[in-house]
């Protein structure tokens, strides 16, 4: 990670912290890059210097200028739900997921398990897991 200013909860994650702006060659030895700074300048100067050392890249403010969107994801157990505008609007997907997170409750995180362990097992279908899981569905539907 290069910023001049890091968030202690940023610091944690990064393996390594270089504490000053971004400069032209950064992006030495990288496989993958993301550029999330206030400037414009600074994210777009990133986004050329992946582009010409064939970094995939995230631009944050721009992502016409990057190689790859990240959904925004919905996390319950196994279960995941991912939500994505290919970075058209980051906000967008975040309200989805957020509307998601109200029909598909901490109770999916069990039926996933459920249905895990029973296809592992070899089991048959379970009529009372297929009607929670129905149940859960119609939710989505009105």
């Amino acid at each position: 990670m290069i910023s001049p200013e890091v968030l202690p909860e940023l610091a944690s994650m990064a393996v390594e912290v270089r504490r000053r702006p971004y400069r032209n060659g950064d992006l030495e030895g990288a496989y993958l890059a993301f550029t999330a700074t206030d400037s414009r300048e600074v994210n777009a100067a990133v986004a050329r210097e992946a582009q010409e050392r064939g970094v995939p890249i995230n631009v944050a403010d721009e992502p016409s200028e990057g190689d790859f969107a990240l959904p925004s994801t919905l996390r319950r157990g196994k279960l995941q739900v991912a939500v994505s505008t290919g970075g058209a609007s980051p906000t967008l997907a975040r309200t989805i997921r957020g509307e998601l997170e109200k029909l598909f409750g901490p109770e999916w995180a069990g039926v996933v398990e459920e249905l895990d362990r029973r296809r592992k097992d070899g089991a048959g279908p379970d009529g009372r897991l297929e009607e929670e899981v129905n149940r859960c569905l119609s939710r989505l539907s009105g």
